[in-house]
């Protein structure tokens, strides 16, 4: 136990200072939530129609921004190979890496969602079901992410290739978690939805550390 949580105050410190951390990806998430009442009109009905999926979809494009770093550092300075003869599985060091990011860029990016989500229209009432959404989803979004970043480990504009990867992947999250969402605001049963993205997000955090593990082993050998 003392091994993982000093694993994860590690990684967590590393997500938090690679790149500026949650502030870059919080800022971008603003940045999208302030372009778009420019691009489709500043009228409150039709920014409402869109608040909740552009604030999901922001979400993952937002959660795209450091996860090129998940690996790659550890890859170059070769902490990836002792991660990998250490006592602990690499499965298991590969989910708290992912764990670690998203407590450094996911959970905040979940708290400015609502604020976003309501900044563009959306009812307050829906802020805690955003926030459990968006929550939900950005540990989706980490796991998942992790398996992309582990299968551009070493190839050249390895960033560019994760999110061509992972993007794919990111589409049922933002589905469910937007349907959910639509749902609860048109007074319709949303628990089928959200229960969905909490499914996804199991599945993620369950094969997500054997595919990343599996990729993180083929790039070192």
């Amino acid at each position: 136990m003392s091994r993982l949580l000093t694993l994860l105050g590690r990684e967590t410190a590393l997500a938090w200072g690679r790149g500026g951390g949650p502030l870059v990806t919080v800022g971008f998430y603003a940045g999208v939530a302030t372009l778009l009442p420019l691009a489709i009109g500043p009228e409150r009905e039709r920014l409402a129609a869109v608040a909740t999926g552009a604030a999901w979809v922001a979400l993952a494009l937002a959660s795209l921004l450091s996860l090129d770093r998940l690996f790659e550092r550890d890859y170059e300075d070769g902490a990836l190979d002792l991660l990998t003869l250490s006592p602990l599985p690499l499965e298991l060091a590969c989910a708290v890496k992912c764990l670690g990011q998203w407590i450094a860029t996911g959970a905040p990016l979940a708290l400015a969602a609502p604020v976003a989500a309501i900044a563009l229209g959306a009812k307050p009432g829906l802020a805690p079901l955003i926030l459990a959404c968006a929550l939900a989803g950005g540990l989706a979004f980490a796991f998942v992410g992790g398996i992309g970043a582990g299968l551009s480990l070493g190839a050249r504009r390895g960033g560019l290739l994760t999110a061509v990867i992972v993007l794919p992947l990111f589409v049922p999250p933002v589905i469910f978690g937007g349907g959910a969402l639509d749902a609860f605001a048109s007074g319709l049963s949303w628990q089928a939805g959200f229960a969905l993205l909490a499914a996804y997000a199991a599945a993620a955090v369950a094969l997500g550390p054997l595919a990343m593990a599996a990729a993180c082993r083929n790039a070192l050998s």
